[in-house]
């Protein structure tokens, strides 16, 4: 058990905790939450002995190891894998397989195990780092935002791998669906203080929400009866009879503790502004490719249309080309087959975190909202900076002092300065704390307008993905649907990975390599088998999809009809074809149900065959 008793943290005259306390118990997951600049890091790096505290105590048993993800880059070891192995526990050193486990989960494959960590990018040197602190088994795992650098598939392991974790844990993290899932507990730095409720951050926030309208109504009913105690006093103090009465209501008075208003806190609040469209399509996509090399694409044959109040999500693994699809729709790069029709009344907005870059250092948080904005007057973006938490002389900051996580809000800002009906987002929620991501999420969902958005945040996906572009097994596909449907239909084609046993079975032979010729042979046979067994559903799809197309030209040859007896002035005729066009119009509707479930099921039959293509390829890769 970890016990934090009263300590104070001050920062000039900033101060950060003011008699903060709370305990940390045997095997309880804990979640720590509060706005940005509340101290939550800060306290981690206190508890690893980085930072000390002004006053207070911190007890931590003997011979308790607390485990974190070091901030530098240094490794030692040859490559990924050793530098993984050198990580286990002592009396643990000859279980590799842990080692082996925990890395292809983080998504390092077979063949960048046995590369040098430096080759890596940062983000994935990141990970390793993250990978050697859970090979490590310490008493208490602390996470500071784990998330970060992390798509969307090694997400959902580590959620698992935490859910599963026998110790202790202290994460800190701005996805919100993220932490639930992982904790038992919820401590939350809030006023300089700390509360600790067991549950989720729902519950938190209701108890917090709960407690400060509890100690407003007191303080007012207290603000009340102490006016009424003045008021008495100030009446009858010159009264010789009620003199007894009089100095029983001063000593009550000097008893009463005076309740301080509690001071308002800053929210993001905002909403993006809105362009008018009048058409259907905003935007149509038809056979889009691009790749840094010819022989290798990121992605081929994508094609979709973007129509009014999408909510588009691009999802996938990193490096799989979803930054530089939203690029490629922007504007900003050149794709090397294919069309981007815009239509002319589109105004699009892109956030991308690469932009800060482009913000000028001299000017201020201001200065860069008027530039933004051709329309805007100084008081308009006066008020988006309020609404940026720049409010008041901090509009005036000179953007090159600012924080990555307040410059992220002065980009976001700057597409509030302009009036959009087509927003491409990558990562937004990226820098922002819990409260700040509620407001983003309000504000897209409210938007009279097409949104197109990269996000790893699953409480993201599941509230505002309507369609979603999957980046897997080399390929990007439109699903139409939400992403539950998404995960109750196909989910992600390697999460057996993720929920494969912990140890592999002893004495498992290695399979022998195959020959080109063998190799040859089996993709032929899985290719024919997986051919076979989609025959059946192929020519369902196809009856389907012929119904359709019979029942739109019947729908047409209806609609003709009901011209000419509208022009004739023919009720009986008028009545009678108005019931076949709902009848024609609600079978069309039946074959596309039936369609769509073909489809899926179609998908669902392939993944096996898939799978096994795919063990044939890293077969022959890793022998």
């Amino acid at each position: 058990m970890i016990s934090i008793e009263n300590i104070h943290k001050s920062y000039g005259g900033h101060v950060l905790f003011d008699g903060v306390s709370f305990t940390l118990n045997p095997r309880e997951k804990v979640g720590l939450v509060g706005r940005n600049g509340n101290g939550k890091t800060t306290l981690l790096r206190i508890l690893v002995g980085e930072e000390d505290v002004d006053s207070g105590n911190i007890t931590i048993p003997r011979h308790y190891r607390i485990g974190h993800v070091r901030q530098h880059l240094r490794f030692s070891e040859p490559t990924v894998l050793a530098e993984g192995i050198a990580s286990l526990p002592e009396n643990e050193a000859d279980q590799h397989w842990k080692a082996e486990r925990i890395l292809a989960g983080l998504g390092f494959g077979l063949r960048d195990l046995q590369q040098p960590p430096e080759i890596f990018s940062g983000g994935y040197q990141v990970r390793l780092n993250l990978a050697k602190v859970l090979i490590s088994e310490p008493d208490l795992l602390l996470l500071d935002e784990p998330t970060n650098y992390l798509d969307i598939a090694a997400i959902r392991w580590v959620v698992k791998f935490l859910q599963a974790w026998p110790r202790e844990l202290l994460l800190i993290t701005h996805d919100r669906s993220f932490m639930d899932q992982a904790v038992t507990h919820v401590v939350g730095l809030h006023r300089c203080k700390a509360r600790k409720i067991a549950g989720n951050t729902g519950k938190y926030y209701d108890q917090i929400a709960q407690d400060e309208e509890i100690y407003e109504k007191t303080r007012l009913n207290d603000e009340r009866r102490r006016k009424e105690v003045e008021l008495f006093i100030s009446r009858f103090r010159a009264k010789a009879r009620l003199a007894n009465l009089v100095q029983s209501r001063i000593k009550t008075l000097d008893k009463m503790e005076k309740k301080e208003k509690l001071d308002t806190l800053r929210d993001l609040e905002f909403s993006f502004r809105e362009a008018p469209f009048k058409g259907r399509h905003l935007m149509t996509v038809d056979d889009l490719a691009f790749g840094y090399d010819e022989n290798a694409p990121l992605f081929e044959g994508l094609g979709f249309t973007v129509n009014h109040n999408d909510r588009i999500a691009v999802i996938g693994r990193n490096g799989q080309g979803k930054t530089t699809l939203l690029k490629a729709l922007s504007g900003e790069l050149q794709t090397t087959r294919g069309h981007i029709h815009c239509n002319p009344n589109v105004q699009m907005g892109f956030f991308d975190q690469t932009h800060i870059n482009r913000l000028v250092g001299d000017r201020t948080v201001e200065e860069e909202i008027l530039w933004a904005g051709e329309d805007l007057d100084r008081q308009t973006a006066r008020n988006i900076c309020g609404a940026m938490m720049f409010s008041g002389n901090d509009a005036l900051k000179p953007v090159k002092i600012l924080s990555g996580g307040e410059k992220s809000r002065v980009l976001l800002g700057q597409l509030l300065a302009r009036k959009l009906n087509l927003l491409l987002l990558d990562e937004p929620s990226n820098h922002l704390d819990m409260e700040s991501c509620d407001a983003l999420l309000a504000a897209i969902d409210a938007f009279d307008g097409a949104v197109i958005m990269v996000t790893h945040n699953e409480m993201f996906l599941h509230a505002i993905a309507r369609r979603l572009i999957v980046f897997q097994n080399r390929q990007a596909t439109l699903f139409e649907g939400s992403y539950q449907r998404f995960l109750d239909r196909l989910g992600w084609h390697d999460e057996s990975d993720i929920t494969r046993p912990e140890r592999p079975p002893a004495d498992t032979p290695s399979a022998p390599r195959l020959s080109k010729k063998e190799a040859r042979r089996e993709r032929s046979e899985i290719i024919t088998l997986r051919n076979q067994a989609a025959k059946p559903l192929e020519k369902k799809i196809a009856r389907a999809e012929k119904r359709i197309e019979e029942g739109d030209a019947t729908l047409q040859d209806l609609h003709a009809a009901m011209q000419e007896a509208t022009a004739a002035g023919d009720g009986a005729r008028i009545a009678e074809l108005g019931k076949s066009i709902h009848a024609c119009e609600q079978e069309i509707e039946k074959q596309f149900g039936f369609l769509e479930e073909l489809t899926d099921q179609l998908a669902l039959q392939a993944r096996p065959f898939d799978k096994q293509l795919k063990q044939l390829d890293e077969k022959q890769r890793s022998g």
